[in-house]
């Protein structure tokens, strides 16, 4: 090769290179956004994703705000969901209790999975959870109701938020969704429809 076609070449090879380094770059972003981004949410509170806690806050304030609690399922979920009480009023840095109920109407074992945000957004990296059944897949048998708790507290630091601190309710709400069984999942209670008759 003449030094005349290797110089001809060499802004080809450059620009081939750049041009994989750019796909490599956009690939590395495009499957580190949503670890990214779920961290930034967390963070953050963005998009009303909530905090989480191993314990509850080590100061209560007399200040009470209400929490309002709302429940929904995905097209294809076949549960009743809804929220055992629809709000409650709580000093903020104080730990609540509030319990979902759900029920499986149908004869088969049905597994789900629950998404949550807060609202108004500027109140999520200020609601924090202790425990929630949304944290797990919940499994119901046949027929099987349940109560689902969540215990949380609102931070007391909300009060120094600019945009946050004149809030007078959060509202929690939950949407649940039909997840595959566990691989051998058998349920507790044989449907009733498969069951033979008793004489």
């Amino acid at each position: 090769m003449s030094d005349n076609q290797r110089k001809a070449l060499d802004p080809k090879i450059k620009t081939v290179r750049i041009l994989m380094s750019v796909v490599v770059v956009m690939g590395g972003l495009a499957w580190a956004s949503v670890p990214l981004y779920d961290l930034f949410c967390r963070v953050t509170g963005f998009g009303g994703t909530t905090g989480v806690a191993d314990a509850g806050s080590d100061v209560i304030l007399d200040r009470t705000i209400t929490i309002k609690f709302d429940g929904s399922l995905d097209r294809d979920m076949p549960w009743e969901f809804k929220p055992v009480v629809h709000e409650m009023d709580i000093r903020i840095g104080e730990t609540g209790l509030a319990f979902f109920e759900a029920h499986n109407p149908t004869d088969v074992a049905v597994a789900g999975s629950a998404t949550y945000n807060v609202a108004p957004f500027a109140a999520g990296g200020y609601f924090v959870k202790i425990d929630c059944f949304c944290f797990s897949e919940q499994i119901l048998d046949p027929g099987e109701t349940v109560l689902m708790p969540v215990t949380f507290f609102v931070d007391p630091e909300i009060v120094d938020d600019v945009e946050a601190k004149d809030l007078g309710h959060i509202t929690l709400s939950y949407t649940f969704y039909e997840v595959d069984l566990p691989e051998g999942y058998a349920a507790l209670d044989t449907p009733l429809a498969s069951q033979p008759d008793q004489l």
